[in-house]
């Protein structure tokens, strides 16, 4: 039964329904499936295709979700950086091919959900630890900035160069002069309607407020004969089962993409899962199963003509406040999309495209984190750095090439601050038994003829000589009254062959100079290195120690008592 509630949490959660947690459902569900209307087709334009695919999209996947997940307030569904990433990747292979185009991004959802379902199911999550959040909040900023700035072309009626963001904003200045005035009233009137309705009564959903106040100037007023776009006929039914296009040349050519989303949007997920996870003590999020419950939804969600969705922001947020308790909060949105599919959308016809963007704008231009990187510039200039070196590598090089930069910054940052890691000398505190950092605090105790050190991390390749050449220098400062050196291994997790070999030159430095090596509060994987490379033999078993206050007892002992009681023998 317990394998059973792993694989399908919905177990868990079923046998305890009652008809207080409904009434919470049933809010939620509704106030998040009309939330969701608007935002399926706005974002469905943002990847590209017709906004009936943003719908198609709300449908099953938040069903598939509901029944694997186990998050119970996870809002799943279209979002704005996936539909974003969805179009990028696609955009050129379809080569301006429509129905190829929606195949593609079809296909794609199929992709990224095996992509997710298999690091689900080998337990990969891991992976997207290589995302840090100062270049997700660069990468992101920046793909809020370029999905808002390529809907100017809806808000301002007219076409424009699609490329870099200076290419976009150069054409849209050029435009200008022939923007359909029409539009821009109803896009501007759009977002203020947006920002109103929650101030007037915070249960007013925005986005439909908008949509309405589109449709009704539109029709009333006639604006499709002044050039307002709108979107016309939106086909009604429930999108039919069709297995994915899939070939190997697709395979091979939408993989990267594939892989791209499959970790920027499960990222996307777990964080605002987690997020909302912890105002609720009645369940656990488990990150392997979120990526089974995701891959399952974009699965299952392309074989009815749904292009790639995650759990999003702001309907997560909003599901939550509004009473959501379980995954049914989600079935009643799919249910409530389905009717929507089966009979009112005619209602969308005379819906304008500037209404949409407005949406589209609204919601992504919440994304850029300008708190973030004004915190990282007092707190930590390095990963501001790194915010400000993805933020750029998106814009100007492409979306892609932008998460690629962050990915690949990332990880030489952590290659770089281990391979200089922070070394401490340390201090007796006076009257006590306890050593620390001299450079942090005052009035330690410090011996000519005994240098302490701390080296906080583990020891390898890749930082062997900076270990090397900090202990030279440190010889050098202290002089020829240097008796002993006493390393405190507390903070040094591993040690692999290189820096044995380390140990063992220093070792041989230190014999030639007569100076005594001395380790002490060392971790049980760090001696078993030692043990395997017979390290402990060559320095003496007598030379390890619980505690630094130990091993300075015992070189200040005049007979040297090699018995067990110095020696380290506890396996930690």
């Amino acid at each position: 039964m317990q394998f059973i509630k792993k694989i399908f949490p919905i177990v868990d959660w079923l046998p305890q329904y009652n008809s207080s947690t409904f009434k919470g459902d049933i809010s939620a569900g509704l106030t998040v499936g009309v939330m969701l209307i608007p935002q399926g087709m706005a974002y469905a334009m943002i990847a590209g295709l017709p906004p009936i695919y943003g719908l198609y999209a709300s449908t099953i996947p938040l069903i598939i979700y509901a029944l694997l997940g186990t998050s119970r307030q996870l809002a799943v569904g279209p979002v704005a950086m996936v539909s974003l990433l969805t179009a990028t990747g696609i955009s050129m292979l379809a080569a301006g091919n429509v129905s190829l185009y929606i195949a593609l991004a079809i296909s794609l959802a199929f992709l990224v959900g095996l992509t997710q379902f298999l690091l689900g199911a080998f337990k990969l999550g891991f992976l997207v630890n290589f995302l840090s959040h100062p270049v997700i909040s660069g990468f992101t900023s920046a793909a809020a900035l370029i999905i808002g700035l390529n809907q100017l072309k809806h808000l301002l009626g007219v076409s424009l160069a699609k490329g870099k963001v200076h290419e976009i904003l150069i054409s849209a200045i050029e435009k200008l002069p022939e923007a359909n005035m029409y539009a821009i009233a109803i896009g501007i009137g759009g977002i203020v309607v947006i920002k109103l309705a929650p101030k007037i009564n915070k249960n007013i959903p925005g986005s439909l407020a908008a949509v309405v106040f589109g449709i009704l100037s539109v029709y009333g007023l006639g604006l499709t004969e002044m050039g307002v776009k709108i979107v016309g006929t939106v086909p009604s039914g429930l999108p039919s089962f069709e297995l994915p296009t899939l070939s190997i040349d697709i395979l091979t050519d939408l993989a990267p993409i594939a892989l791209t989303i499959a970790l920027v949007s499960f990222m996307e997920s777990i964080a605002v899962a987690k997020a909302i996870q912890s105002k609720h003590r009645n369940y656990k999020v488990d990150a392997n199963q979120e990526l089974i419950a995701l891959g399952a939804s974009n699965i299952v969600g392309s074989m009815f003509q749904s292009y790639p969705v995650t759990g999003g922001f702001s309907r997560t947020a909003v599901n939550d406040q509004a009473g959501a308790r379980t995954g049914l909060a989600s079935i009643i949105s799919a249910l409530l999309i389905i009717l929507t599919l089966l009979f009112l959308t005619p209602l969308f016809y005379y819906l304008p495209n500037a209404i949409l963007a407005s949406v589209i704008m609204v919601a992504v231009f919440g994304l850029i984190d300008f708190k973030e990187a004004a915190h990282l510039w007092k707190s930590d200039r390095q990963d501001f750095f790194m915010l400000l070196v993805t933020f750029i590598a998106t814009l100007s090089l492409g979306i892609e090439e932008g998460i690629g930069a962050g990915v690949v910054l990332s990880l030489a940052m952590v290659i770089y601050r281990t391979t200089k890691p922070h070394v401490a000398i340390l201090g007796k505190v006076p009257g006590t038994s306890f050593y620390r950092n001299v450079d942090r605090f005052d009035g330690l105790e410090q011996r000519e003829d005994i240098l302490v050190l701390r080296f906080d991390a583990q020891l390898y390749f890749a930082n062997v000589n900076h270990f090397k050449e900090t202990i030279e220098s440190l010889l050098v400062k202290k002089g020829k009254k240097l008796r002993a050196v006493i390393i405190n291994g507390e903070s040094m997790n591993q040690l692999d062959s290189s820096g044995v070999h380390a140990l063992e030159e220093i070792l041989q430095q230190f014999q030639e100079q007569h100076i005594e090596l001395f380790f002490a509060s060392v971790k049980g994987p760090v001696r078993d290195a030692m043990n395997r490379s017979h390290l402990i033999e060559k320095i003496g078993e007598h030379h390890f120690f619980m505690s630094i206050q130990e091993a300075v007892n015992y070189l200040d002992t005049e007979k040297r008592p090699e018995t067990e009681h110095y020696v380290l023998q506890v396996n930690e």
